[in-house]
């Protein structure tokens, strides 16, 4: 089934009201009927089921079958914060992040950061990557988007992990996996859970302790050294794992 995403100001008395690009995308490209159904997320949790109803100028009328909450998001909510990597691979880093259940993205300058960005440039980049959120959310179904922050120095971006309740560095030089194990399986659900991963390079080993002093746990992620945009996506992976699968007792 078809997804979309909605303001909440666009349902009412019923009645969704899609605007913008996926009009067109619905009328002429998918060539959606009235009467075929839709999938529609306010951005913030809610799912509705709709109908096709009519197509205006600059509007599809969806009329609305059911409602709920949405599904598909995980139970707590997690702040990767990328070290800003070279070329194009922070649009990777970020669609497959969306899928795998991000809540929000920091790009974050270290001390082995290449990449520099004015701020003209840091705010295109942001529009952009935004935009890789918004289709990526579609593409796998979430029901709220994700965003992602302006670039912050390594110094904000600790101070912005203080409000969360346990923030994890994957470090080369960190404790064998029964540590790690032992931190991972302590993570619950509705928690708020940080994510630092270094730029090509990794982190400086005074960056580790400046976050280990912030209260952040230094992790492994095995023997083998991952690249950047490899390593994100394995934290966040193993933590969905572990997310999904601890049963809450009453």
């Amino acid at each position: 089934m078809h997804h979309f995403f909605a303001d909440p100001c666009q349902i009412k008395n019923k009645v969704v009201c899609v605007e913008g690009a996926d009009v067109n995308h619905m009328r002429n490209v998918l060539r959606m009927k009235p009467g075929e159904q839709v999938k529609i997320s306010d951005g913030q949790g809610n799912e509705y089921l709709c109908e096709v109803g009519r197509y205006e100028e600059k509007c599809a009328l969806l009329s609305i079958v059911s409602s709920g909450k949405g599904g598909t998001e995980l139970p707590s909510r997690i702040f990767l914060f990328q070290g800003l990597p070279k070329s194009d691979k922070m649009e990777l880093i970020i669609q497959k992040a969306v899928e795998l259940g991000v809540y929000q993205i920091i790009p974050a300058m270290t001390k082995r950061t290449v990449v520099k960005l004015d701020a003209k440039k840091a705010g295109k980049k942001i529009e952009r990557w935004n935009q890789i959120v918004l289709s990526a959310a579609k593409q796998s179904g979430r029901s709220m988007i994700p965003e992602v922050m302006p670039v912050m120095t390594f110094g904000e971006a600790l101070q912005y992990g203080r409000k969360m309740d346990i923030v994890l560095i994957p470090y080369e030089k960190a404790e064998g996996m029964e540590k790690t194990g032992k931190i991972i399986s302590a993570v619950r659900p509705g928690q708020d859970i940080g994510v630092f991963i270094g730029p090509e390079g990794g982190f400086e080993e005074e960056e580790v302790e400046k976050a280990v002093q912030s209260g952040a746990h230094p992790v492994t992620l095995g023997k083998r050294i991952l690249r950047t945009e490899t390593a994100g996506l394995a934290m966040l992976s193993i933590l969905m794992y572990q997310l999904e699968s601890v049963t809450v007792s009453p």
